[in-house]
């Protein structure tokens, strides 16, 4: 959602932009040539790899230090970023929840079952627990609300139970596991229902690996009191548990007087960007700006 991003950020000439979720540096590609003269871009990524790709390929863009500086962390690093980079309030800041297409597309950071690979899902692959090991450790009670807060997933009691029958090392074999499993104990279940718990329960692990919810929580909570007055924060939300979380943090900004403005509704992907981009489908943009 490039376009979306750009008319609700207004990043202009000067200005200084967080984007707190680096990625691939998409979002940061066409925000910062509207940052000159006079503006920096401060970006965040938890993952020290992707971060030093990124940073090398905005540089050989021309994006030198004096415009972009990279910062590896997570959202609750947000603070410290700030500080060592010697700003203490920004016009903009940008969040792109979710796992980046290059960590997707790897086989060997175990986001995906569509390609063989360790179960992993750490977006940071410094910390010491992966999706193996949560899986290991966690009860069936556990994994039961693990997949309900984090996914939405109906058949939760079901899948954690077949999640705790054996040991499961691989992504395709956790793929297997709750698909075999669901339509074994469900005769009447459809493929589509089966792809969508699939997902779902890869979806609910990440979460809880990367503990994503407490993060987004943390900088909801920070990101009003960093605002300049008129300062615009937006968030791309990719599943339900994420879009609640940003609504009712703006809706409650809003009654405390931080924030002018929230959207009301959200604002998805274009038909066109949906076409060539399933991922974009699933995309919910949210804009926030702060009082003056």
């Amino acid at each position: 959602m490039p376009a979306e991003v750009l008319r609700f950020l207004r990043p202009t000439a000067g200005d200084v932009v967080v984007d707190c979720t680096l990625g691939g540096g998409g979002h940061a590609e066409i925000v910062l040539p509207c940052l000159r003269p006079g503006g920096r871009l401060i970006g965040l990524d938890v993952d020290g790899g992707e971060l030093a790709r990124t940073t090398d390929r905005l540089r050989g863009l021309g994006f030198g230090p004096d415009v972009f500086t990279p910062v590896h962390g997570d959202f609750r690093g947000l603070p410290n970023a700030l500080a060592g980079a010697g700003v203490s309030a920004v016009q903009g800041v940008f969040v792109d929840l979710g796992v980046s297409s290059m960590q997707a597309a790897s086989p060997a950071r175990g986001f995906s079952y569509k390609v063989p690979g360790p179960l992993d899902m750490r977006f940071d692959p410094t910390r010491d627990e992966t999706a193996a090991d949560l899986l290991a450790r966690s009860t069936e009670t556990d994994l039961e609300a693990m997949l309900a807060a984090h996914a939405d997933e109906p058949h939760a009691a079901l899948i954690a139970s077949l999640l705790k029958r054996a040991p499961l090392p691989t992504t395709q074999a956790l793929e297997r596991r709750v698909r075999l499993g669901l339509a074994g104990a469900l005769p009447g279940i459809g493929k589509p229902a089966l792809k969508t718990s699939v997902r779902r329960t890869f979806q609910a692990l990440r979460i809880a690996v990367n503990d994503e919810l407490a993060a987004l929580d943390a900088l909801l909570a920070f990101v009003p009191h960093v605002l300049a007055p008129g300062g615009r924060l937006v968030v791309l939300t990719f599943h339900s548990g994420e879009d609640r979380r940003v609504k009712q943090a703006y809706r409650a900004g809003a009654r405390a007087g931080l924030f002018a403005a929230v959207s009301r509704t959200v604002t998805r992907s274009s038909k066109d960007e949906t076409r060539a981009n399933r991922r974009a489908s699933s995309a919910k943009l949210r804009w926030a700006i702060r009082a003056r």
